[in-house]
């Protein structure tokens, strides 16, 4: 495919048109302020800012855990089967409209069981509204639970256990909330015994975390994608050692900047982990919060990065390639990949 051929002026519309695969969407982090307080008066909740303006002059975050004080606060509102239905379809709507055909949705049930919301609660929405989507847009999507880092191993086999009653219905379990301090290592056992229920395992590691956290990711609970992961270009081993695995990590680099991980998206390493060989690919994290859905995110980074066509192509493509679904399937997004760069001139 000649990527040369397409005119440098018409990729933004091609990033905004060509097909691709969400694998790193938080969504209770999708919550926008509106959806926010429509959720607050219908359940009676009390919110600690006045109005939707309030809400989003507080997100000016210094780092990851200053976020989450306001991310876990906001999640309050999501309380019956309904609310958690409405937080997917409001993320549906957007992806569809920038061609994702592909979702891997993380979701946190312990920030909810913690509050009294049974996982038959959280699950019975969020599936509804994946259902539903195939059915509207013919989006494929899928869910994985996340263990909140910050709490026990204990806690996670509790949550795992929680799950059982819906094991069809959720694809595989992840790590996340806060990084720093709470290394991998800590949830090997129930990592095990996730991939001996036939789970997928994923888990984010190496965006505030050094790149070690990473490698305990690999080996300890054999992640099979890595979630960000850009703090692996200061460990050339380690990045010898993802391009030969083709270990997929998912970059959020709209994320990262609004954590303060990288000054500016001119200076983020996402040409550095493609030119490695590295299988990285692009997404959103939690949008709402961060200021930008996964178009928002190609268009900024490659107005802020020597990236181009080629490099396009290449994250797009790796999004399949990285997703959990049989390769039959995977060909079929990458040929419509390709018809889409082909109308485009390629």
């Amino acid at each position: 495919m000649n990527f040369s051929a397409i005119d440098p002026a018409r990729l933004p519309e091609l990033l905004c048109a060509m097909p691709k695969a969400e694998l790193h969407l938080h969504i209770e982090g999708s919550l926008e302020p509106e959806l926010m307080f429509e959720l607050a008066r219908r359940n009676q909740v009390r919110l600690a800012h006045a109005d939707v303006a309030a809400v989003r002059e507080a997100y000016a975050f210094t780092h990851l855990q200053s976020f989450l004080d306001i991310y876990y606060a906001g999640a309050s509102v999501l309380q019956q089967p309904q609310d958690f239905y409405d937080l997917a379809w409001a993320y549906f709507e957007r992806a569809a409209a920038d061609h994702v055909v592909h979702a891997e949705i993380f979701f946190d049930p312990q920030t909810h069981t913690q509050r009294r919301v049974s996982m038959r609660t959280v699950v019975s929405g969020l599936h509804r509204a994946c259902e539903d989507a195939r059915t509207k847009w013919g989006m494929d999507a899928q869910l994985i639970m996340c263990f909140l880092r910050h709490l026990s191993e204990d806690e996670a086999f509790d949550t795992l256990e929680q799950a059982m009653p819906f094991r069809d219905q959720i694809l595989g379990v992840g790590l996340d909330s806060s990084e720093v301090g709470h290394p991998p290592e800590k949830f090997v056992r129930v990592f095990a015994r996730a991939r001996q229920l036939g789970f997928h395992c994923v888990a984010h590691a190496g965006e505030e975390g050094p790149p070690a956290y990473i490698w305990s990711a690999l080996d300890g609970l054999h992640a099979e994608r890595i979630d960000h992961g850009v703090q692996a270009t200061k460990d050339a081993a380690l990045m010898q050692r993802l391009a030969l695995e083709h270990t997929p990590l998912t970059v959020c680099p709209l994320s990262n900047i609004k954590l303060c991980v990288f000054p500016d998206l001119a200076a983020h390493n996402l040409p550095a982990l493609l030119d490695a060989g590295l299988c990285a690919s692009l997404h959103s994290d939690d949008p709402a919060y961060f200021g930008g859905y996964i178009n928002e995110n190609f268009l900024q980074t490659f107005a802020a990065l020597p990236l181009n066509a080629g490099h396009a192509y290449q994250l797009a493509r790796n999004s399949f390639e990285a997703s959990f679904v049989p390769p039959a399937q995977k060909q079929a997004w990458v040929a419509q990949l390709d018809a889409c760069f082909v109308a485009f001139g390629a």
